[in-house]
């Protein structure tokens, strides 16, 4: 990948690593929305949204890894890389009416938005009050 990659968001093993760490489900069509919906009635659905370029971006998504310790059991979580399905983004913000940031956390249970978050406020979420 080279010196470009690392710089213009290709993976560094920082970021391989916090994926491994938590089982993100890629969200990459609009119909799962839909699913995310039906879902939330059984169990918290989360969604986090992340910019590939952004530092901050990149910072708070390891914050999130190493703060928070969540397993399939307790929820299922949604990765929506933002710059390569920013449509997926224009369709979370219509359907749960939360406007777009980025980082940003939605927490969704009984079909709504019970919870979200951006940028450093991500990590302050109390994840346990939803789960």
């Amino acid at each position: 990948m080279g010196v470009f990659g690392n710089l213009f968001g290709g993976k560094t093993k920082a970021t391989e690593s916090e994926e491994k760490r938590i089982h993100w489900i890629p969200l990459e069509q609009r119909d799962q929305l839909d699913q995310i919906v039906e879902q939330s009635r059984t169990r918290p659905q989360l969604i986090f949204k992340h910019s590939t370029t952004c530092g901050i971006s990149r910072m708070v998504l390891g914050m999130f890894s190493d703060n928070y310790i969540l397993s399939e059991q307790t929820a299922d979580l949604y990765f929506l890389d933002l710059h390569a399905h920013r449509s997926i983004s224009n369709a979370v913000e219509a359907q749960f009416q939360v406007i777009h940031q980025s980082p940003q956390l939605l927490i969704i249970k009984d079909g709504e938005v019970v919870a979200h978050a951006s940028h450093g406020g991500i990590t302050e979420v109390n994840l346990s009050s939803y789960l």
